[in-house]
């Protein structure tokens, strides 16, 4: 992996970056606005006044939207939705899905606007990242033309202007304008209006304001600490008793203390972190903030707030709330959706990759191509629940959920499975989990450079010593690491080898390819083929197509099928215009790389083997790893382990 200092470049580099810095700063002031409210409606209400008038939820959904500009032209508004979450969070399509659907159907005016969003998963399971993405993408879009936002200035609430027409204008400004006005002032903005401008709300100052969670503006976060000491004024605020010395008047709203979580997400989003381990008056007061858009504290009438309460939390504290009856009023009022680990291992892979590439510790390591995609398998595993269907185990159904294909089993039948087991993913090994038993076999080692052997050990060491696991259940997990190591990294480094000691693999395989393309039309019209050295006809060699279906198991009574299958593919090609790949088709792929595995078996042990090699055998030694290292991802150390490792399965074959 390349170093930070790398990518710094010359000091031109560092020109450019400050010169970026300078124009996003003036960009930022150029965008900034002040005016009064007669200002606001004449210059910046007429253009677009829906806009300004929108909620919490229809600014968010807009937001969303807003980031699936970078989506296709022709991708689903809904899936196009999620393209904030796209680079950061991999394998919960279905839950993000779900969120994105929330939000449609909130903004849209429905009964769904008025309850609070809890995500519920397990530990690490991309929770907290969902929150930090939306919060990150509201931040941003508030500072683009679309996601402008303006607020009665010095508001602690930063509330809406359109919240300064009376009451009794409202429908002649329904009437003029096209949308209704659903605020109402605070008590500040009241006293504001009353004390400073004498209720002359034309003169009232407005700003345009940018969300930010750092200035708590339009962003909140809440995170409890020890239930028996948490104060409500957290959220609602308090008396601040000094001001009210110098006020003289706890009623005054200028004596009250507008620094709650509550205050600081008006207009945006409140994150509510492990919501259920708050009292119930806190659930109960965020509740009825989401139903009613109002809270209640003591010396002040209802204090009306727009905002979206995004609260998440583990597994473990949503059963112990579920046990108490009482709670159920309370869960009634809540979306939930559950976020999941992955369940396939290639969407795992990516998170690993994700992390690592961040991690200081992982900045001068290099790892073997497979020590992620291993690591992944392993984890999966974990999670999955073992298939009640006869001749399918764990290992095949991992494989349905990553998209490969697997023998006798219909790609129909992941969508089936995942319906049977709707837990799966909550439990199992967390990403966190694996990456602390990476870093700590790097550290440990004092190493730059990690082999999937080296992570298997690495594992078994965090699962043998983690004083969390019962015996049970770390055999069980040890297992997995074997059937990790046996059903997928003992297929993969066997390819790999494979090819590096072929170069003209590609060329060989499509040939093979072609004529068994040519043997299997031959079978199926049953006529005979002209040998390519005799010039002599022939029947089609069923001995040759037996022996490559035989290396993907497929059997003698599906043979037929599964030609058929081959030659369709094939015919669809060949209507595009495109030529039959081994990619095309990726039974076919696996059965010819077999077919030419088996077929150099013997070379590929002569050439593994260390044992007092002869020039030529060392020769060719040196080519393979040369090549593994220059063309599959390995390292010097990484290759020499993988031909060790071969050679060791061949030798047991």
């Amino acid at each position: 992996m390349r170093s930070l200092a790398a990518d710094v470049g010359p000091q031109g580099s560092n020109a450019d970056f400050i010169d970026t810095l300078s124009s996003f700063s003036k960009l930022h002031r150029a965008q900034r606005w002040e005016g009064t409210f007669g200002d606001f409606l004449t210059n910046i209400l007429p253009p677009n006044p829906v806009a300004l008038a929108r909620s919490s939820h229809e600014y968010i959904w807009d937001m969303l939207r807003w980031h699936a500009r970078e989506a296709a032209a022709d991708t689903p508004e809904s899936s196009g939705a999620r393209e904030l979450f796209r680079r950061e969070l991999f394998g919960i399509d279905e839950p993000l899905a779900r969120v994105v659907d929330y939000f449609k159907a909130a903004a849209a005016g429905s009964d769904v606007g008025r309850r609070l969003l809890l995500l519920l998963g397990p530990p690490s399971g991309g929770k907290s990242t969902l929150a930090i993405l939306l919060k990150r993408g509201l931040e941003e879009y508030s500072r683009t033309d679309a996601g402008a936002l303006y607020a009665i200035r010095g508001s602690p609430l930063r509330e809406n202007p359109l919240n300064l027409i009376p009451a009794s204008l409202r429908s002649q400004f329904r009437e003029k304008y096209g949308i209704a006005v659903q605020g109402e002032l605070s008590p500040w903005a009241r006293d504001f209006v009353e004390r400073e401008f004498e209720g002359d709300f034309v003169r009232v100052p407005v700003e345009r304001v940018f969300l930010a969670e750092a200035s708590r503006v339009g962003i909140g976060t809440y995170a409890p600490h020890d239930p028996t000491t948490a104060d409500i004024a957290d959220l609602v605020g308090s008396v601040d008793l000094a001001k009210v010395a110098q006020i003289g008047d706890e009623g005054d709203p200028r004596a009250w203390s507008w620094s709650g979580a509550v205050y600081a997400a008006s207009r945006g989003v409140l994150e509510m972190i492990e919501i259920l381990k708050v009292k119930r008056e806190f659930l109960y007061l965020l509740l009825t903030l989401t139903q009613e858009k109002n809270v209640k504290v003591s010396r002040f009438p209802l204090i009306h707030l727009d905002e979206t309460i995004l609260a998440h939390t583990n597994l473990a504290e949503f059963h112990k709330f579920l046990q108490e009856k009482e709670n159920e009023a309370l869960l009634d009022r809540m979306v939930i959706i559950k976020i999941p680990y992955a369940l396939s291992y290639r969407d795992e892979s990516r998170i690993y990759q994700k992390l690592v590439s961040g991690a200081p510790a992982f900045r001068n390591v290099h790892l073997d191509p497979h020590v992620l995609s291993l690591a992944a398998v392993f984890a999966i595993l974990t999670r999955l629940v073992k298939p009640e269907r006869e001749g399918l185990d764990t290992a095949k159904k991992l494989r349905l959920y990553a998209g490969e294909a697997v023998e006798g089993v219909p790609e129909s039948e992941a969508a089936r499975l995942r319906t049977e087991a709707p837990d799966e993913g909550l439990t199992g090994v967390s990403p966190r989990f694996v990456i602390n038993a990476i870093s700590s076999a790097i550290t440990r080692g004092n190493t730059l450079s990690l082999t999937s052997m080296e992570l298997l050990l690495a594992l078994k060491d965090a699962i043998e010593h983690d004083a969390r696991m019962d015996a049970k259940q770390k055999k069980g997990w040890i297992d997995h690491l074997v059937t990790a190591r046996k059903e997928f990294y003992n297929r993969w480094v066997k390819e790999d080898v494979h090819r590096a000691m072929f170069a003209s693999f590609e060329e060989e395989a499509q040939q093979l390819l072609e004529k068994y393309l040519d043997e299997v039309e031959a079978s199926l019209d049953q006529r005979q083929v002209t040998d390519p050295i005799t010039g002599e006809n022939r029947p089609a060699d069923e001995r040759f197509l037996r022996s490559v279906e035989e290396k993907i198991k497929v059997s003698d009574s599906g043979k037929q099928s599964f030609r058929q299958e081959v030659v369709r593919k094939a015919m669809v090609a060949f209507k595009a215009g495109e030529k039959f790949k081994l990619a095309s088709h990726a039974r076919m792929r696996e059965a010819i790389e077999q077919y030419l595995f088996e077929e150099r078996r013997d070379v590929l042990r002569l050439v593994t083997s260390t044992a007092r090699p002869d020039e030529d055998a060392r020769q060719k030694i040196s080519v393979v790893q040369q090549r593994l290292v220059s063309e599959y991802g390995y390292d010097e150390h990484s290759a020499k382990e993988a031909l060790s490792y071969v050679t060791t399965l061949l030798a047991q074959e």
